[in-house]
């Protein structure tokens, strides 16, 4: 500092700070050669504290108020100086402004996932985060355990030391409290309230007050949610018979709707009805019944292309009634499937009546590759 600044300093007989920054937690009071008026005015205005340091010592402490710096307003500081008379001359000591107001949505979270073991789920990981507030409580603590020296202390000094004590005291208290995950949501202002009281002891040894803390979201890894929402999607599901006939209506609905569309759209929407129908049996087994070998329906001449030429068609008998005509290869598969056996009347053109299906001879070979049916039981 030049010839002005001594010059500015000694006519400068009032000692205040105006701040208009939201983040500053300390600020020292800049004199020339750290010297102080006799009887200069110090002003210290709400949300604020002065703190008066000689030689790296705490001295007097200044609440809210306007003070005239005389030897009785500094009690201690005269008896570190050993005024026992009073003082006329300046004196030397450093003046910090130490704001006590409360500093607002402060952030926490989680870095790395933590990990539980839950009721429901077995071994899972969770990521976490919220806000807090804090003020400082006791500007003297503050200042012998952090700022030392400094002419300027700001909130981002301090925040990265309180955000790992919550982060720490957060995760302990959620592997103790052994709250299923499921209902972490419905228990957040009681983990903040419980993790405020149980923070606060680390806060006051630096001097500070946790005000406040809230927990905002409990959180999955986004594989373990996806998961999470297809149960979810199942259980809103329900009757899964209902819900097939729900889906098939709406399919014919629209179908109406749309004359036009097709045989193809027909097709689609049988098929589609055919496959959630599957999917309903395949899901309640109670609908799955045993049942007995059928014969296989005999083909419809809109279904089938006529026969080739010269290509032997036969009629059965089957359960009383005429079924077919039925080429080799269907005749084939009927006979594997038991709805037409050895003694199983048969008719082709060119014969002149019914006989059983052994006694032809193009049908014997078929039945060669044929188990015999299962021994009565006892």
């Amino acid at each position: 500092m030049g010839l002005w600044d001594k010059f500015k300093g000694e006519l400068i007989d009032i000692i205040e700070w105006l701040d208009s920054s939201r983040n500053t937690l300390v600020y020292r009071f800049e004199r020339y050669n750290n010297e102080i008026k006799y009887g200069a005015k110090l002003v210290v205005r709400e949300g604020q504290a002065a703190v008066f340091v000689n030689e790296g010592r705490v001295a007097d402490v200044f609440e809210p108020g306007t003070y005239t710096l005389e030897t009785q307003n500094l009690p201690i500081l005269g008896t570190l100086k050993g005024w026992k008379y009073g003082f006329n001359s300046p004196f030397k000591a450093e003046v910090y402004f130490v704001s006590t107001q409360q500093f607002t949505d402060l952030k926490w979270g989680t870095k790395n996932p933590v990990m539980l073991r839950d009721a429901e789920f077995g071994p899972i990981r969770v990521r976490a985060y919220g806000t807090y507030a804090m003020r400082i409580d006791s500007p003297e603590d503050f200042l012998k355990e952090l700022v030392s020296t400094n002419a300027r202390f700001q909130v981002e000094d301090i925040t990265d030391q309180t955000r790992n004590i919550i982060v720490s005291r957060f995760t302990d208290l959620l592997g103790e409290s052994k709250i299923p995950i499921l209902d972490l949501a419905s228990n957040y202002d009681e983990l903040g309230d419980f993790l405020t009281d149980r923070i606060a002891p680390d806060f006051i040894a630096f001097g500070l007050g946790l005000t406040k803390l809230l927990v905002e979201n409990i959180s999955l890894p986004p594989e373990v949610e996806k998961t999470l929402d297809e149960r979810s999607s199942m259980g809103i599901l329900g009757n899964l018979n209902q819900y097939t006939q729900f889906q098939a209506a709406k399919a014919m609905e629209a179908a109406a709707k749309n004359p036009g569309g097709g045989a193809s759209d027909g097709m689609g929407m049988g098929m589609g009805f055919a496959m959630a129908q599957q999917m309903a049996n395949a899901m309640n087994p109670q609908n799955q019944a045993p049942q007995a070998p059928q014969a296989a329906p005999a083909p419809s001449a809109h279904d089938e292309p006529p026969p080739l030429p010269g290509a032997v068609s036969y009629y059965a008998g089957i359960n009383g009634q005429k079924a077919g005509p039925f080429n080799a290869q269907q005749m084939q598969a009927q006979i594997h499937s038991g709805a037409i056996t050895p003694e199983t009347l048969v008719w082709k053109k060119g014969m002149s009546d019914w006989q059983p299906a052994n006694q032809v001879a193009d049908l014997k070979n078929l039945f060669e590759d044929v188990p015999p049916p299962l021994p009565p039981k006892f």
